[in-house]
């Protein structure tokens, strides 16, 4: 990664790319004086990039409010003119690859687990009045304990009764995983 800012690399060692998405880059990376694991997330450089860096604010602003177990952990943040590095606790899985590790379905007891622990998320985020926007099993993550934690917030909103609905975009989540309402209107 060549184009990290020193006051990154000065903490971090960067381990390698946990994944790539539209928006950036996710990092897994090593804090330098403490030997912890974390994952980075940096975001790709764009010409609109006032406007990328609204949404990066609104998603920094939601994480800061949401401390909890079942959210993953923002640890703290760097930007420079054009970039922007976001560094949360580093989580080993997602739902996705314990699903294609399990493909005759987990046993039924984590199954439970699981789902209190999302719905957990979820209820924490809406006490908080933030909606997440983007639930999906890629942004499950799933520890090495079995806690899962919710992410990625770059489409979830502040949400109460006096928001107009003005500032909600049309885009709401991955297609595949959009309810009926979302999709026929």
């Amino acid at each position: 990664m060549k184009h990290i800012p020193s006051n990154v690399k000065d903490k971090y060692e960067i381990l390698g790319i946990i994944g790539e998405g539209s928006y950036g880059v996710v990092l897994k990376a090593r804090k330098k004086d403490t030997n912890t694991t974390v994952a980075i997330k940096h975001f790709k450089q764009s010409p609109g990039y006032c406007t990328d860096m609204d949404i990066i604010e609104r998603e920094l602003k939601i994480l800061q409010s949401l401390r909890f177990v079942n959210v993953v952990e923002l640890i703290e943040w760097f930007r420079d003119k054009k970039q922007c590095f976001l560094v949360f606790e580093y989580v080993e899985w997602n739902m996705l690859q314990v699903l294609q590790e399990h493909p005759d379905g987990l046993p039924l007891e984590q199954v439970r687990q699981l789902s209190y622990q999302l719905f957990s998320a979820i209820h924490w985020c809406h006490t908080h009045e933030i909606i997440h926007r983007d639930i999906k099993p890629e942004n499950l993550l799933i520890s090495k304990n079995f806690v899962l934690k919710l992410c990625d917030f770059g489409f979830a909103r502040f949400c109460n009764t006096q928001t107009s609905a003005d500032y909600y975009t049309d885009y709401v989540a991955t297609r595949w995983y959009r309810s009926p309402e979302l999709l026929i209107g």
